[in-house]
């Protein structure tokens, strides 16, 4: 397998997500906020997670260098969640998305990791614009997009999706270190 970039933060490791990950991913996929704001992808072994790995993260990883990460935490190991760039169909642009197991929700881990991947976003894989989606009802989704820099667009729906999704940009020109 190739080497991909992975990343650092003060308290986290930013590593591409692999078939290691598949008993961490089967848990946060079916966490109750993964399920209420990012829907259910039909995970429910441990082969659904290497499958879902092996079909919808790996390939996009092979394919542009960056996908989906695995946060790990520094002080002890533990895999907390999941922050990514996106070649999402139906998106015309890289997506930014995050999810952290509830345990580890409002700690800032998800500003720090998506702040990180903004900033290689541009630096390493010159994407001059990024995307994000959330749903209406992700009050905490939106504060911290807003907090990253990112501007409300419009409400899109996505194909096969009958919710009205709100479509958030960030521009590497606003981003300050």
């Amino acid at each position: 397998m190739p080497e991909y970039l992975s990343f650092e933060t003060d308290r986290l490791f930013l590593r591409p997500t692999t078939e290691k990950d598949a008993v961490f991913l089967l848990e946060l996929l079916n966490s109750p906020t993964w399920l209420e704001y990012i829907g259910d992808r039909k995970v429910y072994t441990l082969e659904d997670a290497r499958g879902y790995i092996q079909s919808r993260i790996t390939p996009q990883l092979e394919r542009l260098g960056y996908a989906n990460y695995t946060l790990v935490r520094k002080a002890d190991g533990m895999k907390i969640g999941l922050c990514g760039l996106y070649d999402r169909e139906g998106l015309d642009g890289v997506d930014l998305g995050f999810a952290l197991l509830p345990a580890f929700e409002k700690q800032g881990y998800a500003f720090e990791a998506a702040r990180k991947l903004l900033e290689a976003g541009t630096l390493f894989f010159h994407i001059p614009e990024i995307l994000a989606i959330t749903t209406q009802l992700n009050h905490n989704s939106q504060k911290l997009l807003k907090k990253l820099g990112f501007r409300f667009v419009k409400t899109i729906r996505m194909a096969n999706d009958p919710e009205e999704l709100l479509l958030f940009a960030w521009n590497k020109y606003v981003f300050s270190s």
